[in-house]
């Protein structure tokens, strides 16, 4: 069903052959190996090394896969139009079917393992850099296929967006922003969830219940026919109505075969029964704090499906 799906796509936008390299539209479409996939009308997927050598002559336009290499594409030397296979591609992989949200769910459950697991490490006096590889590792253990992200941020450093793990020593008194993002059976999904070491930087809790507010806005305003901008707009909302509307951020995007696909929080386009997304409101306080929860959910019939059970709650670490 889903090759024939693909070729009527391929059809209506007038492209004769996708190339495609391992990635997630490699795994959409069957893809096991490292080699690529050729897919054309007539004929089921073909893994091969050479791709060009099954581009029918006379090709007026090729897909090729959004991940391509330079050096992919200029030794193909197909002579054709090449455009994104995502053309094709990205409005079938928006709705899921209820076997691959399932498969997005298991996912969800082994990052959400993975940062139940951490709780019960010792983080006192540990970098953040150590405890993010002992998250890798604990990723590992719990069947991940391969690590897309894993933040460990501590005290100020939770005030960046986007703060690499340093050789900063976490100590007493500390936020912890920590997440991890990977691919499970196929799948991905991500994580983020809020620690406090020994006891909650001052202030620290109030400015942490408008994030978790924003994620209950956002939650609700998941439905189908839903604009996507609007899930975000509401949550934004809140985060403005508390006074930390400078500081506030409410991101989202759709994650699935891969970590970053449609739909997004900043765009238009309506939700649908059987997307998968990941929410992500946050706030950063330049040179204080920051906080930012991740869910990965499904939309249903009736609304979000959150698909990471466990508590965002700020979890106090004792050791």
């Amino acid at each position: 069903m889903r090759e024939q799906l693909v070729r009527q796509a391929m059809a209506a936008a007038g492209v004769d052959a996708l190339v495609l390299r391992p990635s997630p539209d490699h795994r959409f479409l069957g893809g096991t190996g490292e080699s690529f996939l050729v897919v054309l009308q007539g004929r089921p997927p073909v893994e091969t090394s050479d791709p060009a050598s099954l581009v029918p002559r006379g090709a007026r336009r090729v897909g090729v896969d959004d991940e391509m290499r330079v050096a992919e594409l200029f030794a193909m030397r197909i002579d054709a139009e090449l455009i994104p296979a995502s053309a094709v591609l990205r409005p079938l992989r928006l709705r899921k079917s209820s076997e691959e949200v399932e498969a997005v769910a298991r996912a969800a459950r082994a990052a959400d393992a993975v940062l139940a697991a951490a709780r019960e490490l010792a983080w006192f006096g540990a970098t953040e850099r150590e405890m993010a590889a002992r998250l890798r590792t604990l990723m590992v253990q719990g069947g991940c296929e391969e690590i897309l992200s894993v933040r460990v941020a501590a005290g100020e450093h939770t005030a960046s967006r986007a703060q690499p793990p340093t050789a900063r020593v976490i100590n007493p008194g500390d936020a912890l922003q920590v997440s991890v993002c990977g691919r499970w059976d196929g799948f991905c999904a991500e994580v983020a969830r809020v620690f406090a070491v020994a006891e909650p930087p001052e202030d620290f809790e109030a400015m942490y219940s408008v994030v978790l507010a924003a994620r209950a806005a956002a939650l609700e305003a998941v439905r189908p026919g839903a604009a996507a901008l609007q899930v975000a707009v509401r949550a934004r909302q809140v985060i403005e109505d508390s006074g930390y509307g400078d500081f506030g951020q409410v991101g989202g995007r759709g994650v699935g075969w891969g970590h970053d696909e449609g739909p997004r929080l900043d765009e238009p386009e309506p939700l649908a029964d059987g997307m998968t997304l990941c929410l992500e409101p946050a706030i950063h306080l330049s040179g204080l704090f920051g906080a930012r929860v991740a869910d990965t959910i499904a939309c249903g019939r009736d609304g979000a499906l959150l698909l990471t059970p466990s508590s965002p709650a700020l979890h106090v670490l004792d050791r």
